[in-house]
């Protein structure tokens, strides 16, 4: 197994933490690349959320990009992520008050998955099933969501291993190779290429909590991208390519210098992405985060 990117905290000159990133590239389900262990296992997370988005863009045909950028993000709540939330919950037939996802800040609609709800609600309008209880694992919404995610990473989703994620939806472990394999093969999919259209046209409504998603696919023209909770980023080129990094330990911060590393090793521009200035409370700089 080759040896994960070891990303070093310095205060100073000295190393304070190091957080390991494992990594792989693969394309058509072989590895390319790889730092650390290709196989480890984590959560997909919200990493999930332009797979899930796929059966949204195959059954309603009056859904637009917009619709389909914010079910695919996880957004920070600006007026016109919200916007666009609302939007797609009009097309649903559904409010604030049937989305299942909780509330963030006295609002569900604040709630960084409301988008993704918002779509889970017009497909069930669609396909006239129940809406309330959407979010339970038997619910045929999130068989069908399963069912997704399955067929991207051409596994069988009865020996998929399930959770509850943050939003109380159901979440998909697997080894980052499959993670990566999934995410490269979205536009091969009926779907696909809406989906990955749209969340290149909006990348203001990708915007979330962790922007290295947004900024991957605004450096890399063709790109998507999609971070997940617990420090995980998923993404794909237009070629084919994909690639999943995760921080062991889930610290976020360790991602950007990991990101501009992995690309690279993979001979692709970092862009934005390497050392971080480390800054005390007084915006001082006083060490940084980097690849050691």
């Amino acid at each position: 197994m080759a040896e994960p990117i070891s990303v070093a905290v310095r205060r100073g000159g000295t190393v304070e933490s190091v957080h390991h990133v494992h990594a792989v590239a693969v394309r058509n389900g072989e590895i390319l690349e790889a730092a650390g262990d290709a196989a480890f296992v984590t959560f997909l997370r919200s990493s999930a959320k332009p797979i899930q988005a796929l059966p949204l863009a195959r059954e309603r045909g009056d859904v637009d990009d917009r619709d389909l950028a914010i079910a695919s993000a996880s957004h920070v709540a600006t007026e016109e992520q919200l916007a666009a939330v609302r939007a797609l919950l009009a097309k649903a037939e559904a409010t604030e008050d049937d989305l299942e996802c909780g509330p963030y800040e006295g609002s569900r609609l604040n709630h960084n998955c409301s988008g993704k709800h918002a779509g889970m609600l017009a497909l069930c309008h669609s396909k006239g099933w129940a809406t309330q209880g959407y979010g339970r694992p038997e619910h045929p919404c999130q068989q069908a969501m399963l069912a997704e995610i399955a067929n991207a990473a051409e596994l069988d989703a009865a020996s998929m291993v399930t959770a509850i994620d943050g939003c109380g939806v159901v979440t998909v472990a697997m080894p980052l190779r499959t993670m990566a394999h999934a995410v490269s093969r979205i536009e091969r999919i009926a779907g696909g290429g809406a989906v990955a259209g749209a969340m290149r046209a909006h990348p203001e409504l990708m915007l979330g909590p962790v922007t290295l998603d947004t900024e991957l696919m605004r450096a890399h023209t063709g790109w998507i991208a999609k971070g997940g909770a617990e420090a995980l980023l998923c993404a794909a080129s237009p070629d084919g390519l994909g690639i999943a990094l995760k921080v062991e330990d889930g610290s976020a911060r360790a991602l950007r210098p990991a990101l501009g590393a992995f690309l690279a090793q993979l001979g692709l521009e970092p862009g934005p992405f390497g050392p971080v200035e480390l800054r005390n409370s007084r915006d001082d700089v006083v060490g940084s985060l980097e690849k050691m």
